[in-house]
């Protein structure tokens, strides 16, 4: 690992594990992209960067009418000085114009990482870690200055980006664009993928050819979005899981964001990613910063499943954080399937009492405990009991299912409020919106205008008073809707289109608040399942519910796409009723514990209404988890058959040091007269033996991996079966 400058060819050139990134200061100032891929020694870099004559090209010496930006590979392009190519950041100044000229002004190496003021960010624990370069490129005319910051791991094939602008000039600038990154590849032949989807389905595997134009994903809705994650990868033409060039391109933000590829005339492919430009500006007042969110960049030389195991690691060790990063997830019974708004404190005491027989170790109670909360029009925003539903309130209900051996988990909503609460009508201003436009509400409820310090400030009291009142130790963090009417009464006119990121700083501010008031707190955050499944949100909480359609077989497509980025200890996934409540098919408990303990497992469903041979499953399942969970939750996972490629779905884990393994494999549909079928294993030590703790039988790794493991004649629709293996 290191940062490497040469003063003579003023040439940066990166050095994570096992990937090479290099640049270069070109003519008076220009920063150009020469490089990225396997790691190399030494950058002498004979593919040298070419200057023809290209028609319609113009040249910004024009002197020299083979040099032009509309063909040079850059690090952070701008706008209207000679590329034709999409910006990575655009400004306005005071005179209505909007064309600026970064150029290279000054650079720093040093060890370590720096926070990023005010948002999330990939850290390290000392500073041996990681190496960073901050380049710093000014704009002569406007003093607009801004710093790409660099990082690179020295045990992770990871390089994170962002920049800062700050305005040393005597005029106000406004930012019209932002993006954190930008490369310029040299050439288009590239597979483009992303996660892609709808609530109930979310991040399903979308892949195509890159093609001359402009592709792209984005967020428009105030949130990271069940519609499209927040993560795009270039893949080499025929990549696969454990083959092939990758580039993974993952932001840490929670909101509006934009990711795009463009190819232009030549056949080259332009990556950028950050906070979507569309509604948003920003003012810089002279002396005043403004800070990108960080994009994590990974490359993979041996196909995607490397990619994703890169991203596990980072992202479950150096993102996450707090006393539960580390440690072990509780199973947990959540009572909203079972009861939704429909309970009592008898109801309640009689789940987690089945629960606590049942081995599970962690009730949740879900949306219905305060305020008036009969159904979903009322009582957002008031954070305090409901004594009609729990007379005794919430430290009694909580310390009686403490007595049974079970921890006590609570859900909030933080960011809503609803028309029918005691909160808007003292505070009608409190949630985004428009000056005389009506104000539109998803699932029966407004936005509280998070920009506002005010109203962080009375979240933070009020969730804080209910953490106090009580022995709880888990909180489901849950956001139902998506923004409209997106201004705040606190903001002048001229600053009203920085209102979604502004949000976005709230929130975090609130986050960070109350999860390190209250470390013993396992957090879960949720937005109507996945809807915020995102890098930005797992810095503050370690794990997310991963979509409300908990069926089993929906679920198979869900978690597999989900896997690409996110660590599975990041992963909530339950066993529920039957038939399903969101696609209302009827699967067996054995597919959908296997499923679900593919991830941080629990149930929601009534446990009182189990019958006893099911009851007896459950606690099966229950007793198997605990032997398997620390593999599951922080082991290496291995992709090995695709629901988005057939009829059958097959993924394992691995223990770091290679002596054991958990595989399971599901298939959806029977099919008559079948052919027979073997599972090649992944990840295992081919020098090594490992026991079938079902049958005792010994096969070396080598065995298992080439020539693999029988799959046993299934009998039926939506069957599963499951493998543990330790190493003899």
């Amino acid at each position: 690992m290191g940062i490497i400058y040469n003063d003579s060819t003023k040439t940066f050139h990166l050095q994570a594990k096992d990937t090479s990134y290099i640049m270069q200061v070109v003519r008076s100032g220009y920063l150009a992209h020469l490089y990225w891929g396997k790691k190399i020694r030494e950058a002498n870099m004979p593919r040298k960067l070419q200057f023809l004559d290209r028609a319609f090209s113009p040249n910004p010496e024009p002197a020299d009418r083979t040099f032009s930006l509309d063909t040079l590979p850059q690090e952070y392009p701008a706008y209207g000085n000679t590329d034709f190519r999409t910006p990575a950041y655009q400004v306005q100044f005071e005179n209505g114009t909007t064309v600026s000229d970064l150029r290279y002004q000054s650079h720093r190496i040093f060890k370590g990482k720096p926070k990023l003021e005010g948002l999330p960010a990939t850290y390290i624990e000392n500073e041996n870690e990681a190496e960073s370069l901050e380049i710093v490129l000014h704009d002569a005319v406007s003093s607009l200055k801004a710093v790409l910051l660099y990082t690179v791991y020295e045990n992770f094939n990871v390089i994170t980006r962002s920049v800062r602008f700050e305005n040393e000039g005597e005029q106000t600038i406004k930012l019209l664009r932002a993006l954190s990154m930008n490369v310029d590849f040299f050439h288009a032949d590239y597979e483009l993928l992303h996660l892609s989807g709808a609530w109930a389905r979310e991040r399903h595997i979308e892949r195509r050819p890159l093609v001359v134009g402009t592709q792209s994903i984005e967020s428009r809705r105030g949130a990271s979005s069940h519609q499209h994650n927040p993560f795009i990868a270039l893949l080499q033409k025929g990549a696969g899981e454990y083959h092939g060039e990758v580039y993974g391109f993952s932001l840490v933000y929670s909101g509006n964001f934009l990711a795009q590829v463009e190819v232009d005339q030549y056949k080259t492919a332009r990556v950028s990613l950050g906070i979507n430009p569309f509604d948003f500006t920003w003012l810089l007042e002279p002396g005043e910063s403004f800070q990108t969110p960080e994009v994590v960049m990974v490359y993979s030389a041996n196909g995607l499943n490397d990619m994703s195991n890169t991203y596990h690691k980072l992202y479950r060790t150096r993102l996450a954080r707090g006393q539960y990063r580390d440690q072990e997830r509780p199973i947990l019974i959540n009572n909203w399937e079972a009861t939704y708004f429909h309970f009592n404190e008898e109801k309640i005491l009689q789940i987690a009492e089945a629960g606590k027989e049942l081995g599970i170790e962690l009730f949740v109670l879900d949306d219905g405990w305060f305020g008036k909360r009969d159904n979903d029009k009322s009582s957002l925003g008031d954070w305090f009991v409901d004594k009609n539903k729990l007379p005794n309130g919430m430290e009694s209900l909580a310390r009686k299912v403490r007595s049974m051996g079970m921890q006590f988990g609570l859900w909030f909503e933080p960011e809503m409020i609803s028309v029918d609460s005691e909160l808007y009508r003292r505070h009608p201003d409190w949630c985004l919106h428009v000056p005389n436009r009506s104000r539109s509400e998803g699932r029966n409820q407004l936005i509280l205008d998070y920009s506002r310090r005010e109203v962080c400030d009375y979240v933070i009291k009020a969730v804080s008073d209910i953490l106090k009142s009580a022995p709880i130790s888990y909180v489901k963090w849950d956001m139902n809707r998506h923004m409209t009417e997106i201004g705040s009464s606190a903001l002048p006119p001229e600053r009203q289109r920085e209102t979604a990121h502004r949000y976005m700083l709230g929130l975090y501010r609130v986050m960070e608040e109350i999860t390190s008031a209250f470390p013993h707190v396992l957090f879960e955050s949720c937005s109507g399942g996945g809807g915020r499944f995102d890098p930005g949100i797992l810095y503050y909480m370690p794990q997310t519910w991963t979509s409300d359609n908990t069926d089993a077989v929906s679920r198979l497509k869900i978690q597999y796409g989900t896997s690409l980025v996110y660590p599975i200890s990041a992963m909530g996934a339950h066993v529920s009723a039957v038939p399903n409540h969101q696609v209302h098919r009827v699967t067996s408990l054995d597919i959908r514990g296997n499923v679900a303990m593919s991830g941080n497992f629990g149930y929601e469903l009534d446990l009182t209404k189990l019958t006893e041979q099911e009851k007896e499953k459950v606690k099966e399942q229950v007793a198997f988890y605990k032997e398997i969970r620390h593999l599951v939750q922080y082991g290496d996972f291995y992709r090995i058959l695709s629901p988005f490629e057939g009829n059958e779905t097959a993924w394992m884990f691995v223990s770091e040091d290679k002596s054991e393994a958990f595989v399971a494999y599901f298939r959806v549909l029977a099919e008559p007269n079948a052919p027979l079928s073997f599972l090649r294993l992944k990840g295992l030590d081919p020098n090594k033996n490992y026991q079938l703790l079902e049958n005792g039988e010994v096969y070396g790794g080598d065995e298992l991996m080439y020539v693999g493991l029988n799959i046993p004649q299934l009998q039926g629709d939506y069957v599963s079966c499951v493998w543990r293996l330790k190493a003899c």
